[in-house]
């Protein structure tokens, strides 16, 4: 076969200086990498709108005049901002605001004209444009209406010119949108050669029912329409595509893992399993069951299990795994789980030997595996999973070590698994001598386990239904943006409940005034100490909100405009002891940076109704069960996502006793960080704040290792929204796979999958 076009190097094609900065901006390399950088929206040119007219909340396109330019420094923090004032010669103004880019008034300098296309906010009275995409006039390739303002390329009359979109791109500092669309307009030429993917797939009269364009002319109609319907048309195809590339891709890889063979690991009649249930002092929900029945199903077979137990908070999920770990201990297996914090992973094995009971605990020999654990601790904990004496190892991310070994491992449980990378699933599974069976557990999916469970690569299990005796949550958004006084009454709240004999949780998003607390071993490697996990702020978050942007400015922290320092564990440890309403009142606190038995030692007490009061960091997010706790304050909850909300409010609420979760933020109303709360507050529902996270982050990389926001594996995907054609390209697929398994009758949706999926992408679905 051919070379393809789409393999093509950027530097012959566009010139070494444009390649490199592609390369540095995008990690583009190929012509394949450029014209798959897809435009994110089209400014509609003929419907352009008066400086005077522009609506508030609204995206606009404008052709305006720069007026003037001035840059002054930010008030709170480092850096700067720059302001550009223009006018359409209509009567009204309106100002440009860019945030730490003071480069560009080179280009935006006063007389430049161009189109300029943002969403309209009004600050101190004035209407403004942050950060807009913009397109510059050039006199030497365009005309320019001297009235109008209005720009046409040379040949093109008005009206034409007035109807064609104008793509806009996801652009840098370094690489405008407009520079990509004349980088892409330079190499679309070469591709009048390419193979279709969807050849063979459809015929000519499916395609046209779907609306389908030939695939080079979608390429072209992408970039360059002239009219909304080819852009429209064009998508349609596109998404198509990559939808139908990504399932035969998925499908692939899941046949070839579903090759191997893991060790069947079947119930017995009379076994530990049949004596736990027998001893259960309840009964398991209808939910449970039906998970549990899938579940040993899957285990007792020869195929390895993938399987993801979707569960609101508190409905019995680790209870559902430790039956399948002890079906696996029927069989002489070992069963290890992965817990993300040591608080955790300390909690599930009080509570495995709690429930298990002397008896089996015995024969079972529960194992806890930790970073910290003392050393003859820890050795004989080594000893007894290496020799296959721990039927059950627990621990956290100290499993993944080189010197942890197990005698026969057949079942690994990932507890909070978006709290995990893949690559340490992996190094688990390298620890078997046959592929174990995987189970994984999730209270809220997150962005991209959504994305995958739409994708079909993991066979889903879903428990709605809570235990009886539950007495639920109320919830509340604590909004101190328009109520800054209502912060005494959060503390009289609380008072009011310890005065009932309940205890409460309050939750900082920092341990002190510069650090912040993170996930023990984070997700993205091993922690050589696992309760000191906190980094101290960068320069660029620095301890206070950005009272000037209002926008995004880490990856995992959401800052808004407000002029307050972080909610800090000792500060707030410190003034909750000082307040009246809560004289007398015992009040501790939980962060990383305590030292292993410190954290044990406060939550035994807390567990014992010893600690009325903890004032912790997201150590406590997950797992941590104290059925007398009642109240839960979060506080800077703007700081926090949806899905470490709604696992802190599960926190409380557990036993008989009803729960109380104030969620209190000062971001302002209408941004995407208040939404965020009040959408938490507004329900306990976990797989509706799973759609409202998508909606509100995005997918996460599908095919890689990024957990959630960021960029995206998918291209014009989004699974929100095409689960149907997802669906559609799913079945496609599987009918295409079994009648021809290697794709040696569609090469060109076989070039197209090996293309679409990098070497990285493809050795993580492998992993998974």
């Amino acid at each position: 076969m051919n070379p393809s076009p789409l393999d093509a190097k950027l530097d012959a094609l566009v010139g070494g200086k444009t390649a490199t900065a592609l390369a540095k901006a995008f990690g583009m390399k190929t012509v394949g990498d450029l014209v798959g950088h897809f435009p994110r929206r089209y400014a509609k040119r003929g419907e352009l709108t008066a400086v005077a007219d522009v609506p508030l909340d609204e995206n606009v396109s404008i052709v305006a005049e720069v007026l003037d330019v001035r840059s002054r420094p930010m008030r709170a923090k480092r850096g700067s901002i720059l302001e550009v004032r223009l006018t359409d010669g209509s009567g009204g103004t309106i100002t440009l605001t860019f945030f730490n880019q003071a480069w560009r008034e080179r280009d935006l300098a006063p007389g430049s004209r161009g189109i300029f296309a943002g969403k309209v906010s009004r600050y101190r009275g004035t209407l403004q444009l942050a950060h807009p995409d913009y397109e510059l006039f050039d006199d030497n390739d365009t005309g320019v209406d001297a009235d109008s303002g209005a720009a046409m390329d040379a040949g093109m009359d008005a009206e034409a010119w007035a109807k064609q979109p104008l793509p806009l791109y996801a652009a840098t500092s370094t690489f405008s949108s407009w520079q990509m669309a004349k980088t892409i307009a330079l190499v679309l030429p070469t591709l009048s050669d390419l193979p279709d993917p969807l050849e063979g797939v459809l015929s000519d009269a499916e395609r046209t029912e779907r609306g389908l364009l030939p695939f080079v002319e979608a390429l072209h109609l992408v970039h360059q329409p002239t009219e909304d319907l080819d852009w429209q048309r064009a998508r349609d195809t596109l998404r198509f595509i990559e939808a139908l590339v990504l399932q035969a891709a998925l499908l692939e890889r899941r046949a070839e893992a579903r090759s191997h063979r893991a060790t069947p690991r079947p119930a017995k009649l009379a076994g530990l399993l049949a004596r736990f249930d027998a001893a259960l002092p309840f009964t398991l929900t209808g939910d449970q069951q039906l998970v549990g029945d899938e579940i040993a199903s899957d285990i007792a077979a020869d195929i390895p299990m993938s399987r993801l137990v979707q569960g609101e908070v508190g409905s019995g999920k680790t209870l559902v795994a430790l039956r399948a770990m002890l079906q696996v201990a029927d069989t002489g297996g070992q069963a290890v789980l992965l817990a993300p914090t040591e608080v955790l992973a300390a909690q599930h094995l009080r509570s495995v030997e709690r429930v298990l009971g002397a008896e089996l605990c015995t024969l079972l020999a529960p194992t806890l595996i930790t970073g910290q654990l003392p050393v003859a601790q820890k050795r004989a904990a080594l000893l007894r999973a290496a020799a296959g004496q721990a039927h059950i190892v627990i621990g956290t991310h100290a499993l993944l070590q080189d010197n942890v070994q197990f005698f026969d491992l057949g079942l690994v449980v990932i507890d909070e698994q978006h709290r995990f990378g893949v690559e340490q699933r992996h190094l688990l599974h390298a620890k078997a001598e046959n592929v174990p069976h995987t189970l994984v557990l999730t209270a809220t999916p997150i962005p991209r386990t959504v994305a995958m469970t739409a994708f079909g690569d993991l066979d889903v299990s879903v428990i709605r239904e809570l235990p009886a005796g539950r007495a639920g949550i109320t919830s509340h958004c604590v909004a101190l943006a328009e109520h800054p006084g209502w912060m005494s009454r959060v503390w009289e709240r609380v008072a009011e409940e310890l005065a009932l004999g309940r205890q409460a949780f309050v939750v900082c998003p920092a341990i002190d005034g510069a650090t912040l607390e993170e996930d023990d071993g984070g997700a993205g490697g091993l922690s050589s100490a696992e309760g000191a996990s906190s980094r101290r702020l960068s320069s660029a978050e620095g301890a206070y909100r950005n009272p000037e942007s209002g926008f995004d400015t880490s990856t995992s922290l959401t800052t808004q405009p407000a002029g307050a320092p972080l909610s800090a564990v000792t500060e707030v440890l410190e003034q909750l002891r000082a307040l009246p309403v809560l004289a007398g009142r015992r009040i501790e606190a939980l962060h990383g940076r305590l030292s292993s038995d410190e954290k044990d030692s406060i939550m035994r007490a807390f567990a014992d109704g010893a600690i009325d009061v903890v004032v912790a960091t997201t150590v406590i997010e997950v797992g941590v069960d104290v059925p007398n706790a009642s109240t839960m304050v979060v506080l800077d909850a703007d700081r926090f996502g949806v899905s470490q909300l709604h696992q802190l409010r599960g926190r409380v609420g557990r036993g008989g006793v009803p729960g109380l979760a104030l969620f209190v933020t000062d971001a302002e109303p209408d941004t995407v960080a208040r939404e965020r709360v009040e959408a938490v507050a507004a329900t306990t529902d976990g797989f509706e704040l799973a759609r409202i996270d998508l909606e509100l982050r995005s997918e996460g990389d599908v095919l890689g290792a990024r957990q959630s926001g960021g960029r995206s594996g998918l291209r014009l995907l989004r699974v929100t929204r095409d689960g149907d054609l997802i669906a559609e390209a799913r079945d496609i697929a599987a009918g295409i796979l079994a009648a021809d398994p290697g794709f040696v009758a569609h090469p060109a949706l076989r070039e197209a999958m090996t293309r679409r999926l990098d070497e990285s992408e493809r050795a993580f679905l492998d992993k998974n």
